[in-house]
């Protein structure tokens, strides 16, 4: 890949830092092929560089890489990284790359599952800053959204990056109350930067673009999946100092993040509520079983970003919320429309045959059908 033909591809692309732009383009490229989190790609490419990662996955020999050779495959075709830089020149969106002085280092802690590229809109801010990540139940009650919003400003006014993922519910409340503060919020989407995700809190992303920050890892145009969102919580934990859950189920994807902060060593911890409100049950499920921070202040949490160190937090969390290829599927299907075994291969981030395997194991269970001309829906819950 040459460096004029890099350059070219990214004409229009905001942010990429000159004598980077195959190294960038290289990155664009894996950004589209590779789903979230990919392991094998992140070896790949520590290994080797972005540029020639890209040959080794292309090319059909028979080595380590060649499970993961099949799920990139399908996706790597040139019209995908076309649209995604169209998406991304009319988002306005910025591409940062490591190696880039607005690079976030803190994302580099989770190693081989790092993102290759991130796309942003808005302002990357102090990268250094103090940051909170503060999250919780979209079904917030008006006491989880009320404490959310007191933490929110009253960390922000003192200096603290706010971070959390613009859904429903409490991480709204957390933007919000940060913008209403004067402070800094950084929002992560599990979708591309140009899709509004919820559409309800469209203009809540177009403020937080204005004074801080949008963040997604996946290219223009993807949509956001459960598989998706579920992989947007690690960038979540590893950009924060701190992460905070206000209020959460027994199983709450917050619990998915409070297990990647746990992971990546960060301070852990949650806001007690009543012992009768099951949109609690997994905040004291935190506290009592896993040494999570009692949260019943902003000081709580300046305390928290003074002593990172020695919070302690465990070492594994439960597997309830773990997603394996079978939710990728999932993500890939419909229920209206059949779909081949190969388009969702492309979709899932998988190879053809392991799409087949999983297919067939769901079929077993009643969970998916064929229609006659060999297309899979998933059958309705």
């Amino acid at each position: 890949m040459s460096p004029d033909a890099a350059r070219a591809a990214l004409t229009g692309i905001s942010g990429v830092v000159a004598g980077m732009e195959a190294e960038a383009y290289a990155r664009t490229i894996w950004n589209v092929i590779a789903e979230p989190g990919d392991g094998a790609a992140g070896a790949l490419i520590a290994a080797v560089g972005a540029v020639e990662a890209l040959g080794t996955a292309a090319t059909p020999t028979d080595d380590e890489w060649t499970a993961a050779r099949a799920r990139w495959s399908p996706r790597l075709r040139p019209a995908a990284v076309r649209s995604a830089l169209d998406g991304a020149r009319r988002a306005g969106a910025r591409l940062v790359v490591p190696g880039d002085p607005d690079w976030p280092s803190r994302v580099d802690d989770l190693g081989f599952h790092a993102p290759v590229a991130l796309w942003v809109r808005g302002s990357v801010g102090d990268p250094l800053a103090p940051a909170v990540s503060i999250v919780g139940a979209r079904a917030a009650t008006p006491y989880g959204e009320g404490v959310t919003a007191d933490l929110a400003a009253e960390l922000g006014e003192s200096g603290v990056t706010i971070i959390s993922g613009a859904a429903y519910g409490i991480d709204g409340a957390a933007h919000r109350a940060a913008l209403s503060a004067g402070a800094t919020t950084v929002a992560f989407l599990a979708g591309g930067v140009d899709r509004a995700y919820p559409r309800g809190h469209e203009g809540l992303l177009e403020r937080i673009a204005v004074s801080g920050a949008v963040w997604s890892e996946t290219p223009c145009g993807s949509s956001p999946t459960k598989w998706r969102f579920l992989a947007r919580n690690r960038l979540i934990a590893a950009m924060a100092d701190a992460v905070v859950v206000v209020e959460a189920g027994w199983r709450s994807g917050s619990l998915n993040t409070a297990a990647h902060a746990a992971t990546l060593g960060r301070a852990l911890g949650a806001v007690p509520g009543p012992v009768t409100s099951a949109a609690s049950a997994g905040c004291h499920r935190i506290l009592r079983e896993y040494g999570g921070v009692c949260v019943t202040s902003a000081e709580d949490v300046r305390e928290m970003l003074g002593d990172v160190s020695m919070t302690q937090v465990p070492a594994e969390f439960p597997d309830e919320e773990r997603t394996d290829e079978t939710t990728r599927i999932f993500d890939a299907l419909s229920t209206r429309v059949g779909r081949q075994a190969d388009d969702i291969a492309r979709r899932s981030g998988l190879s053809v045959a392991e799409a087949q395997t999983h297919l067939g194991l769901a079929e077993l269970e009643g969970r998916v059908v064929r229609d006659d001309d060999g297309g899979w829906r998933a059958m309705r819950e």
